[in-house]
């Protein structure tokens, strides 16, 4: 049994985590850290979990008595956190956060599991990918490790509500989002670096070297992604269109090819020969991917739910390999017919 932490459990994410996890066959949560809300029941604040379970919130943090810590934190506070708190070298920690995603001065394994399950079965700590970027990545990864992504990609991307967080603001409020739409961050969104991190480690060495950059001097030494994102007026998911531009004009078919076997043995992405809709990944941890092509032009459909592939159920994912468990233990997380 998996004993499990849970710092910023009081969070949108952090009350996805703790639904997976209280049903979860080979895990047990220690701990559901909340200064705010030391005392209260879980349900008291994530109130669909009323009736599964007891368990209380806690300002305190019993390291000692954990295999794992999930960090349910905003970005940023994670390696704040970590240079005012001793967490034992023996306990592993999963973060949600983007402190660790871009390689540095860390030992942070980036836990993409459809390209880098060896490494995340192997590793004591792990970045979780963002959920932009997850649903991306999803769509772009049998392309890059084929070597036939150019600098011609251009993305669209909208997402759920959920994904900016449990704390309202003008462009989050149920007023100002329904009936809504609109575009934020245009090219500059903060998953680009890790995208772009991702895409360049797949391509071939023989692939062509080009030199671009991304916002605040950022280099990104080789493939750049055009990112537009869009804020939905529904809460949870990822609908992501990609279109990448190819040197020569590819049979649709060898395209589909391509995929349908990149993503064979993956647990939880799937290709589908027929065009996508939202419902098909909501309240699941599914990312399906489906392709057109248009002449030398791809155009690929990719969707995930931004809480759960896209952020805990990933992370979910990523603990049952670091302990060497089921892939899909907790997981089994079926979307609504309707």
């Amino acid at each position: 049994m998996v004993k499990v932490g849970i710092l910023g459990a009081a969070g949108y994410t952090g009350g996805e985590l703790i639904r997976l996890l209280i049903n979860h066959p080979q895990a047990e949560i220690v701990f559901a850290n909340s200064e705010s809300n030391a005392g209260n029941k879980v349900y008291d604040v994530h109130e669909g979990l009323m009736g599964d379970t007891e368990l209380e919130f806690t300002s305190e943090m019993p390291f000692d008595q954990v295999d794992v810590v999930f960090f349910c934190f905003g970005h940023g506070k994670s390696e704040a956190f970590l240079k005012e708190h001793n967490i034992p070298a023996n306990v592993k920690i999963i973060d949600m956060a983007q402190d660790f995603r871009i390689k540095g001065n860390h030992d942070y394994v980036y836990g993409l599991p459809e390209i880098h399950k060896e490494e995340i079965a192997k590793c004591q700590h792990l970045a979780n990918p963002g959920c932009f970027a997850t649903c991306i990545q999803l769509g772009l990864l049998p392309l890059a490790k084929a070597g036939l992504l150019t600098n011609d990609i251009a993305v669209n991307a909208i997402t759920g509500s959920t994904g900016a967080g449990q704390k309202p603001s003008a462009t989050t409020h149920f007023s100002w989002r329904d009936n809504n739409f609109s575009v934020y961050k245009l090219f500059t969104h903060q998953h680009l670096h890790e995208i772009c991190q991702t895409l360049n480690e797949l391509k071939p060495a023989e692939a062509p070297h080009v030199v671009d950059t991304l916002d605040e001097g950022y280099e990104a030494k080789g493939i750049t992604v055009d990112f537009i994102p869009y804020r939905g007026d529904f809460a949870r998911g990822i609908f992501c269109t990609e279109v990448v531009t190819l040197n020569a004009c590819p049979v649709e078919s060898d395209i589909t090819a391509l995929y349908k076997s990149f993503y064979e043995e993956a647990a939880f992405t799937h290709y589908s020969d027929k065009a996508l809709d939202l419902k098909q990944v909501v309240n699941t941890n599914k990312g399906l991917v489906h392709v057109e092509v248009f002449g030398k032009k791809v155009v690929i459909t990719s969707m995930i739910d931004n809480l759960l592939k896209g952020a805990v159920g990933q992370a979910v994912q990523n603990m049952n390999i670091m302990f060497g468990l089921d892939e899909k233990a907790g997981l089994n997380l079926k979307a609504s017919a309707f």
